[in-house]
């Protein structure tokens, strides 16, 4: 039997779906149990999230992949794992849990793979070379997603993929008139996607919302 829509997933149904699908290692669990201790615990993906991260990266073979928003390194973390020789270009501010993150990258080997720049996003994606990245996670200040969005179509080869989380933002995305300016460039930016002709696109109703594109 199909179904016509997406299945609304309740709380033991969600559970199923980690005991069946999910292969988190006891190091991202024990770096998701700490994160979930800290006031910005908000901000960490889900880790069907991170494992859909880490299965794109090998699909596409990424080798030159950028994270804008690294938080304590989970999502990075699961991206660096998946590639065997590439690079992970993680871009944050300055803030006590990229401590956390490094210690997580350390103990898991990969932290050679990846290089961490402390600085608004914008400006170092502006200094980086065209065309060149296979792969780049976008899950930063949401108010500049649409700029964002024009970084990465530029940054990205013909065939690399961006991603965009909270895309579905609670539930915001439906207010008529918007409660913030983070909900507003979600909301403008999600028009813009729609019928953007330089990429193919999907919204993943997975975390709080995620939109894969592929530049064309």
């Amino acid at each position: 039997m199909m179904t016509a829509q997406t299945l609304y997933l309740d709380a033991p149904l969600y559970h199923y779906l980690q005991s069946v699908s999910l292969r988190e290692t006891p190091l991202l669990a024990r770096l998701r149990a700490e994160t979930q201790a800290m006031p910005e615990a908000r901000w960490q993906v889900a880790p069907e999230q991170g494992q859909l991260l880490a299965l794109l990266v090998r699909l596409i073979g990424a080798q030159r992949v950028i994270e804008v928003g690294t938080f304590t390194g989970y999502s990075a973390l699961c991206m660096a794992q998946a590639m065997e020789h590439g690079q992970l270009l993680c871009c944050d501010l300055e803030g006590s849990y990229n401590a956390v993150a490094w210690r997580y990258w350390q103990e898991a080997g990969v932290a050679e793979r990846i290089e961490l720049r402390l600085a608004p996003a914008l400006q170092t994606l502006a200094t980086l070379p065209s065309e060149r990245y296979d792969l780049i996670f976008i899950d930063a200040d949401k108010a500049n997603y649409p700029h964002y969005l024009e970084q990465a179509l530029r940054l990205l080869r013909v065939g690399g993929l961006v991603l965009f989380d909270n895309t579905l933002w609670s539930g915001r995305v439906l207010q008529g008139t918007p409660d913030s300016e983070d909900t507003r460039a979600i909301q403008a930016l999600n028009l813009t996607l729609k019928d953007d002709p330089r990429v193919d696109l999907s919204m993943l109703p997975i975390g709080d919302g995620l939109t894969l594109c592929r530049k064309r």
